[in-house]
Protein backbone atom coordinates (compact mmCIF):
# COMPACT_ATOMS: atom_id res chain seq x y z
CA UNK A 1 0.00 0.00 0.00
CA UNK A 2 1.07 3.77 -0.84
CA UNK A 3 0.70 5.82 1.94
CA UNK A 4 -0.46 9.36 1.48
CA UNK A 5 -2.21 8.46 -1.27
CA UNK A 6 -3.53 11.37 -3.76
CA UNK A 7 -7.15 10.96 -4.01
CA UNK A 8 -6.67 11.65 -7.91
CA UNK A 9 -4.38 13.34 -10.35
CA UNK A 10 -5.92 15.31 -13.56
CA UNK A 11 -5.67 13.27 -16.66
CA UNK A 12 -3.88 16.00 -18.22
CA UNK A 13 -1.06 16.49 -15.71
CA UNK A 14 -0.28 12.76 -15.94
CA UNK A 15 0.06 12.68 -19.63
CA UNK A 16 2.08 15.72 -20.03
CA UNK A 17 4.64 14.21 -17.48
CA UNK A 18 4.84 11.00 -19.48
CA UNK A 19 4.86 13.18 -22.96
CA UNK A 20 8.14 14.93 -21.51
CA UNK A 21 9.58 12.12 -19.67
CA UNK A 22 9.15 9.94 -22.99
CA UNK A 23 9.92 12.44 -25.92
CA UNK A 24 6.61 11.46 -27.14
CA UNK A 25 6.93 14.13 -29.79
CA UNK A 26 10.42 13.96 -30.47
CA UNK A 27 11.03 10.12 -32.02
CA UNK A 28 9.35 9.16 -34.45
CA UNK A 29 7.32 6.01 -35.04
CA UNK A 30 4.16 4.36 -36.95
CA UNK A 31 2.64 4.10 -33.16
CA UNK A 32 0.72 7.01 -32.21
CA UNK A 33 2.58 7.77 -29.22
CA UNK A 34 0.45 9.46 -26.71
CA UNK A 35 -3.20 10.14 -25.27
CA UNK A 36 -5.10 8.15 -27.93
CA UNK A 37 -8.41 7.89 -25.81
CA UNK A 38 -9.54 10.11 -23.62
CA UNK A 39 -11.60 9.10 -20.49
CA UNK A 40 -11.79 10.63 -16.72
CA UNK A 41 -10.65 13.93 -16.12
CA UNK A 42 -9.68 12.65 -12.37
CA UNK A 43 -7.17 9.81 -12.52
CA UNK A 44 -7.14 7.78 -9.31
CA UNK A 45 -6.02 4.25 -10.49
CA UNK A 46 -3.64 3.38 -13.76
CA UNK A 47 -3.63 0.32 -15.04
CA UNK A 48 -0.32 -0.64 -16.86
CA UNK A 49 -0.16 -3.64 -20.24
CA UNK A 50 1.90 -4.65 -22.73
CA UNK A 51 -0.56 -4.94 -24.92
CA UNK A 52 -4.06 -2.81 -25.83
CA UNK A 53 -6.67 -5.28 -26.18
CA UNK A 54 -9.90 -6.04 -24.81
CA UNK A 55 -8.77 -8.26 -22.08
CA UNK A 56 -6.37 -5.64 -21.23
CA UNK A 57 -9.22 -3.07 -20.74
CA UNK A 58 -11.58 -5.23 -19.05
CA UNK A 59 -8.95 -6.18 -16.39
CA UNK A 60 -8.40 -2.40 -16.26
CA UNK A 61 -12.33 -1.57 -16.02
CA UNK A 62 -12.68 -4.32 -13.08
CA UNK A 63 -9.57 -2.92 -10.93
CA UNK A 64 -11.12 0.15 -11.26
CA UNK A 65 -8.42 2.55 -13.37
CA UNK A 66 -9.00 5.41 -14.97
CA UNK A 67 -6.49 5.29 -17.37
CA UNK A 68 -4.67 2.62 -19.07
CA UNK A 69 -0.89 2.65 -20.09
CA UNK A 70 0.62 0.22 -22.98
CA UNK A 71 3.23 -0.44 -25.05
CA UNK A 72 1.09 -1.43 -27.99
CA UNK A 73 -1.69 1.00 -28.76
CA UNK A 74 -4.72 1.14 -30.72
CA UNK A 75 -3.99 3.64 -33.17
CA UNK A 76 -0.50 2.77 -36.14
CA UNK A 77 -0.87 5.04 -38.29
CA UNK A 78 -4.42 5.32 -38.70
CA UNK A 79 -8.01 3.53 -37.76
CA UNK A 80 -9.57 2.61 -41.22
CA UNK A 81 -12.66 2.14 -38.85
CA UNK A 82 -14.17 1.93 -35.75
CA UNK A 83 -15.97 -1.56 -36.26
CA UNK A 84 -15.85 -5.04 -34.92
CA UNK A 85 -12.80 -5.43 -32.19
CA UNK A 86 -12.06 -1.88 -32.44
CA UNK A 87 -15.54 -0.86 -32.07
CA UNK A 88 -15.94 -3.26 -28.47
CA UNK A 89 -12.31 -1.64 -27.91
CA UNK A 90 -13.43 1.61 -27.71
CA UNK A 91 -16.61 1.37 -26.56
CA UNK A 92 -15.64 -0.73 -23.22
CA UNK A 93 -12.87 2.07 -23.04
CA UNK A 94 -15.51 4.67 -23.62
CA UNK A 95 -18.34 2.82 -21.21
CA UNK A 96 -15.90 3.03 -18.46
CA UNK A 97 -14.08 6.52 -18.75
CA UNK A 98 -10.77 4.96 -19.25
CA UNK A 99 -8.03 6.50 -20.92
CA UNK A 100 -5.51 4.94 -23.76
CA UNK A 101 -1.90 5.91 -23.75
CA UNK A 102 0.00 4.60 -25.86
CA UNK A 103 4.21 4.64 -25.84
CA UNK A 104 5.75 2.12 -28.55
CA UNK A 105 9.49 3.24 -29.50
CA UNK A 106 10.08 5.69 -26.77
CA UNK A 107 9.35 3.34 -24.21
CA UNK A 108 11.80 0.68 -26.40
CA UNK A 109 14.55 3.61 -25.75
CA UNK A 110 14.18 4.89 -23.08
CA UNK A 111 17.76 5.13 -21.19
CA UNK A 112 16.13 4.07 -18.04
CA UNK A 113 12.46 3.23 -17.79
CA UNK A 114 12.76 1.74 -21.18
CA UNK A 115 12.27 -2.20 -21.90
CA UNK A 116 15.84 -2.62 -22.90
CA UNK A 117 17.48 -0.51 -20.20
CA UNK A 118 15.17 -2.67 -17.57
CA UNK A 119 16.99 -5.88 -19.37
CA UNK A 120 20.26 -4.32 -19.55
CA UNK A 121 20.23 -3.37 -15.71
CA UNK A 122 18.76 -6.67 -14.47
CA UNK A 123 21.51 -8.13 -16.38
CA UNK A 124 24.30 -5.67 -14.99
CA UNK A 125 25.25 -4.59 -17.98
CA UNK A 126 28.43 -2.83 -18.12
CA UNK A 127 30.04 0.22 -20.45
CA UNK A 128 26.25 0.17 -21.69
CA UNK A 129 26.00 2.07 -25.48
CA UNK A 130 22.93 2.30 -27.68
CA UNK A 131 22.59 -0.94 -29.88
CA UNK A 132 20.26 -1.76 -32.64
CA UNK A 133 19.96 0.58 -35.60
CA UNK A 134 15.89 0.39 -36.40
CA UNK A 135 15.42 3.20 -39.45
CA UNK A 136 18.07 5.33 -38.52
CA UNK A 137 17.09 5.08 -34.55
CA UNK A 138 18.80 3.21 -31.74
CA UNK A 139 16.34 1.49 -29.85
CA UNK A 140 18.48 -1.09 -27.70
CA UNK A 141 21.72 -1.62 -25.93
CA UNK A 142 25.01 -3.48 -25.99
CA UNK A 143 27.49 -3.70 -23.27
CA UNK A 144 29.45 -6.41 -21.32
CA UNK A 145 28.30 -8.53 -18.25
CA UNK A 146 29.96 -8.20 -14.86
CA UNK A 147 31.38 -11.76 -14.47
CA UNK A 148 31.20 -14.48 -17.63
CA UNK A 149 27.85 -16.88 -17.92
CA UNK A 150 26.84 -19.76 -19.75
CA UNK A 151 24.47 -19.63 -22.23
CA UNK A 152 21.73 -21.59 -19.48
CA UNK A 153 22.93 -18.99 -16.92
CA UNK A 154 21.96 -15.78 -18.79
CA UNK A 155 18.90 -17.26 -19.87
CA UNK A 156 17.39 -18.39 -16.45
CA UNK A 157 18.07 -14.89 -15.33
CA UNK A 158 15.91 -13.74 -17.79
CA UNK A 159 13.47 -16.39 -17.25
CA UNK A 160 12.94 -15.84 -13.48
CA UNK A 161 12.76 -11.88 -13.64
CA UNK A 162 10.53 -12.07 -17.00
CA UNK A 163 8.57 -14.92 -16.95
CA UNK A 164 8.06 -17.56 -19.94
CA UNK A 165 10.20 -19.77 -21.52
CA UNK A 166 13.13 -18.68 -23.32
CA UNK A 167 14.20 -20.41 -27.01
CA UNK A 168 17.52 -20.61 -27.37
CA UNK A 169 20.10 -21.04 -29.67
CA UNK A 170 23.40 -21.61 -28.36
CA UNK A 171 25.58 -21.27 -31.14
CA UNK A 172 28.32 -19.29 -29.97
CA UNK A 173 30.81 -19.01 -27.11
CA UNK A 174 30.53 -21.44 -24.31
CA UNK A 175 31.20 -18.08 -21.49
CA UNK A 176 29.39 -15.13 -22.47
CA UNK A 177 30.63 -11.40 -21.59
CA UNK A 178 29.62 -9.33 -24.67
CA UNK A 179 25.73 -9.00 -24.85
CA UNK A 180 23.25 -6.77 -27.06
CA UNK A 181 19.41 -6.18 -25.50
CA UNK A 182 16.52 -5.33 -28.17
CA UNK A 183 13.13 -6.38 -26.92
CA UNK A 184 10.31 -7.33 -29.06
CA UNK A 185 10.28 -8.74 -33.18
CA UNK A 186 13.77 -7.05 -33.44
CA UNK A 187 15.28 -10.41 -35.08
CA UNK A 188 16.57 -8.46 -38.06
CA UNK A 189 19.15 -6.89 -35.97
CA UNK A 190 20.83 -9.95 -35.50
CA UNK A 191 23.18 -8.71 -38.13
CA UNK A 192 24.12 -6.09 -36.47
CA UNK A 193 24.97 -8.61 -33.27
CA UNK A 194 27.26 -10.43 -35.82
CA UNK A 195 28.68 -7.86 -37.54
CA UNK A 196 29.86 -6.00 -33.63
CA UNK A 197 30.81 -10.11 -32.66
CA UNK A 198 29.06 -9.74 -29.98
CA UNK A 199 28.62 -13.07 -27.49
CA UNK A 200 24.83 -13.33 -26.97
CA UNK A 201 22.06 -11.38 -28.72
CA UNK A 202 19.00 -11.43 -27.08
CA UNK A 203 15.48 -9.90 -27.97
CA UNK A 204 11.63 -11.38 -28.14
CA UNK A 205 10.12 -13.29 -31.21
CA UNK A 206 11.99 -15.72 -33.26
CA UNK A 207 12.70 -15.71 -36.73
CA UNK A 208 12.90 -19.04 -38.38
CA UNK A 209 15.01 -17.53 -41.52
CA UNK A 210 17.86 -16.42 -38.53
CA UNK A 211 18.30 -20.05 -37.57
CA UNK A 212 20.97 -20.82 -39.56
CA UNK A 213 22.18 -17.34 -39.78
CA UNK A 214 23.08 -17.57 -36.26
CA UNK A 215 24.55 -20.93 -36.85
CA UNK A 216 27.07 -20.47 -39.49
CA UNK A 217 28.31 -17.08 -37.62
CA UNK A 218 28.24 -18.43 -34.38
CA UNK A 219 26.47 -16.29 -31.96
CA UNK A 220 24.21 -17.22 -28.94
CA UNK A 221 20.82 -16.04 -29.32
CA UNK A 222 18.07 -15.66 -26.51
CA UNK A 223 14.46 -15.23 -27.59
CA UNK A 224 12.58 -14.09 -24.27
CA UNK A 225 9.27 -14.22 -25.87
CA UNK A 226 7.77 -10.80 -27.63
CA UNK A 227 5.10 -10.36 -24.52
CA UNK A 228 7.91 -10.98 -22.18
CA UNK A 229 10.80 -8.72 -23.46
CA UNK A 230 8.79 -5.75 -23.49
CA UNK A 231 6.97 -6.36 -19.40
CA UNK A 232 9.79 -4.45 -17.81
CA UNK A 233 8.85 -1.09 -19.44
CA UNK A 234 5.58 -0.39 -18.45
CA UNK A 235 6.39 -2.17 -14.97
CA UNK A 236 8.66 0.80 -14.78
CA UNK A 237 6.67 3.36 -15.64
CA UNK A 238 3.89 2.20 -12.80
CA UNK A 239 6.92 2.53 -10.33
CA UNK A 240 7.64 5.90 -11.47
CA UNK A 241 3.97 7.74 -11.47
CA UNK A 242 3.59 5.92 -8.28
CA UNK A 243 6.04 7.70 -6.96
CA UNK A 244 5.45 11.01 -8.61
CA UNK A 245 2.08 11.34 -7.73
CA UNK A 246 1.61 8.79 -5.43
CA UNK A 247 -1.56 7.38 -7.16
CA UNK A 248 -2.18 3.24 -7.20
CA UNK A 249 -0.51 1.70 -9.99
CA UNK A 250 -1.43 -2.12 -11.36
CA UNK A 251 -0.15 -4.43 -13.72
CA UNK A 252 -2.58 -6.07 -15.81
CA UNK A 253 -0.80 -9.28 -16.83
CA UNK A 254 -2.07 -10.46 -20.09
CA UNK A 255 0.73 -12.50 -21.50
CA UNK A 256 1.08 -14.21 -25.35
CA UNK A 257 2.26 -17.69 -26.45
CA UNK A 258 4.50 -15.24 -29.19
Amino acid sequence: MIKNKAKHVERGKIVGFLDKELRIREIPDFSRNGLQVQGEEKVRRVGLAVDGCHEAYAAAADNNCQMVIVHHGMIWGGLPNIAGSVYRQVRLLFDRGISLYAAHLPLDLHPKYGNNARIAALLGMRSRKPFGDYKGIMIGFEGSLPAAASLRQLSSILEKALGGKNVLLPFGKQKIRRVGVVSGRAGDILAEAIGKELDCFITGEPNHEHYHLAKEAGINVIYCGHYYSEKAGVQALGQLLEKKFGIECVFLDVPTVL
